[in-house]
């Protein structure tokens, strides 16, 4: 084999192994960074899973609590989402809304309020992108792509309703719910 061949080969196995390197790392190992600063205590995974439609993936999702808590109730918790498919901001902006809708908000002018602040907060996202949402109870949400800040939400109501789509009894995926709240097996 001549050297261009092996520089070659050597080349696409280190490519392979970065790319699966960044496939197993945990998720929070290169995104929470920024969402820590703001979270009384260190962050750690309670419970994670998929979101699929149609048997396509969309998502990789982890429900993160700061410190012991074992739920995340009025304790500062966050939701960091890897995207496995380009999703125009709109289509994340409009599908939340919807599903806020959903859950019992029913205010329009309260919905076009949130809409406007969730589009400042949901940008478009690429295959392999991560967005954090960091849920301050009682204070608002703080929203990151890629580690970079998008928005700070200073409307509690607005963050509650948002982290409900995911973690609400009546959400449209108990499933996924039941994972990230760490349920699995045992009574929801």
């Amino acid at each position: 084999m001549n050297a261009t061949r092996r520089r070659a080969r050597f080349g696409a196995c280190v490519a392979a192994g970065l790319a699966l390197a960044l496939l197993v790392m945990p998720l929070h190992a290169y995104v929470l960074p920024a969402a820590e600063e703001f979270a009384p205590a260190p962050l750690r995974v309670l419970g994670e899973g998929e979101m699929r439609w149609l048997g396509f993936k969309l998502y990789d999702v982890r429900l993160l609590v700061a410190g012991g808590a074992e739920a995340p109730g009025d304790d500062t918790h966050a939701l960091a989402i890897r995207y496995a498919r380009d999703i125009d901001g709109r289509r994340l902006v409009d599908t939340s809304i919807d599903e806020i809708r959903r859950l019992g908000e029913r205010d329009e002018a309260t919905l076009q309020r949130w809409r406007d602040e969730l589009a400042r907060a949901l940008p478009s996202v690429r295959a392999g992108d991560t967005l954090v949402g960091l849920h301050q109870p009682g204070e608002g949400a703080r929203f990151w792509h890629e580690g970079r800040l998008t928005a700070e939400i200073d409307d509690p109501a607005l963050a509650r309703a948002f982290f409900a789509i995911w973690l609400d009894a009546r959400t449209r995926e108990p499933e996924l719910r039941a994972r990230l709240l760490g349920l699995d097996g045992r009574a929801q």
